[in-house]
């Protein structure tokens, strides 16, 4: 009988299951190992949309810039040299808010140190088909005369943009685009010739728009774009302040306009 008894136990024992306890210790690894891998996941696409962000700013950076430094060198260009003249070509006239007070002038702008969002505008012409560029990135087939302003503009989203009014021939209307989004600020100060450098045609001073009295004497331009900083405060991400970041990123360059500068600058 005891040795009956003890070989039906045996089955018993065998197909008994997990304690409440085993399956708690369980769940407890289990949801470990889970919160685990989902900071893995949340740290990687942390990873990406920042990497992903500063590859678009650095594209957004040298695309904004190319395009100002393109339209500034060509500033005062004028098609048929031997017959013609900047100041035939660019009579006194007012574009928006641009004013061109004088025949010839082929430049000007308005702003004032430390206060945002300068423009800047720009006339030349083109022969057609020759390969010059407006403040769009685009070239004609025709001959035609261009005045191009560059300025921030901010849409009803709240994004700003390096935005691009461009006459043509004169035209009562510019064509708007908006070139660039996440530009925050444009900054402009003007490389001029005073009376230190007007023996060598050099530039001595920069100015902003607010003070430079004679825009004949404007030899180059520095330009300031300001952008977001996209490796902070986008939705899901931590604030710049959170991280100890900059919240914007600045990028300078000197631009020369075509013929005006010296032999030092």
């Amino acid at each position: 009988m005891t040795h009956l008894t003890g070989r039906s136990r045996g089955p018993a024992r065998a197909a008994r299951g997990f304690t409440f306890v085993e399956i708690l210790v369980a769940m407890l690894i289990g949801l470990f190992l889970i919160g685990g891998m989902l900071t893995l996941v949340q740290a990687m696409r942390r990873t990406f949309t920042s990497q992903s962000g500063l590859s678009v700013l650095q594209d957004n950076e040298r695309m904004a810039m190319q395009l100002i430094t393109d339209v500034v060198q060509s500033t005062g260009y004028y098609t048929t040299p031997l017959s013609n003249s900047a100041v035939a070509s660019f009579p006194a006239a007012v574009y928006g808010d641009a004013n061109f007070t004088f025949a010839g002038q082929a430049l000007t702008g308005t702003g004032t140190f430390g206060v945002p969002n300068h423009d800047i505008t720009s006339r030349y012409q083109t022969a057609g088909g020759d390969n010059i560029i407006n403040c769009t990135g685009n070239t004609s087939t025709l001959p035609v005369t261009w005045v191009n302003e560059f300025s921030i503009t901010t849409d009803p989203s709240g994004i700003s943009y390096l935005t691009c009014n461009l006459w043509v021939n004169n035209n009562a209307q510019p064509t708007t685009v908006a070139l660039i989004p996440g530009v925050t600020n444009l900054q402009i100060l003007y490389g001029v010739t005073t009376g230190n450098g007007a023996a060598y045609n050099s530039i001595d001073t920069y100015l902003d728009a607010s003070t430079v009295t004679n825009w004949g004497s404007v030899r180059s331009v520095q330009v300031t774009l300001t952008f977001a900083n996209p490796v902070c405060g986008q939705p899901g991400q931590s604030t710049c302040a959170q991280l100890g970041l900059a919240s914007s990123i600045y990028f300078t360059r000197i631009i020369t306009v075509m013929s005006k500068t010296g032999v030092t600058t």
